[in-house]
């Protein structure tokens, strides 16, 4: 009779045990819940009964055994309950769906260069007139070749 033994395919999942056959993780949840729940006993029992004190144990140890022991697709519950807590209450309720499209980015870059170039060209204009030279060099000013998008040539 051979013996067999069961060898995960996925290695990845395999994690290494420390105490115990606890992982480092899980040795600390329990360590952190037994600190915390035993002392919480006796402070109970001294108050009531111990079906109190018991249950109260209880109530303030499972949270910490559920922070070592649970995990859904490799992360661990804390991870799952900030994902939760940002879906359910801190993200809008309502995601509207939009687009951002090239050619309307395009044409607002443009509008902001034509923007950019009035100003430019008001400036130059005052520039101008104070320097008091004739209109027809504003004129050849205004009338310099523009590039696409009808933005003008910087000089």
């Amino acid at each position: 009779m051979a013996a067999y033994v069961s060898v995960p395919r996925d290695l990845t999942r395999v994690k290494s045990k420390v105490l115990f056959n606890l992982t480092k993780r899980q040795v600390i949840c329990f360590g952190s819940a037994a600190l915390i729940g035993v002392p919480s006993f006796f402070l109970l029992r001294k108050l009531g009964n111990i079906s109190l004190a018991t249950l109260g144990m209880m109530v303030i140890m499972i949270p910490l055994f559920l922070l070592g022991m649970y995990e859904r697709d490799g992360q661990p519950l804390e991870v799952i309950a900030y994902q939760f807590i940002q879906a359910k209450f801190i993200r809008p309720k309502i995601r509207p769906y939009r687009t951002d499209c090239y050619y309307a980015a395009i044409m607002r870059q443009c509008k902001v260069y034509e923007e950019v170039d009035a100003i430019v060209c008001n400036e130059n204009e005052s520039r101008i007139k104070a320097c008091g030279e004739k209109s027809s060099r504003k004129s050849e000013h205004k009338n310099k070749a523009k590039s696409k998008c009808g933005r003008r040539r910087r000089n």
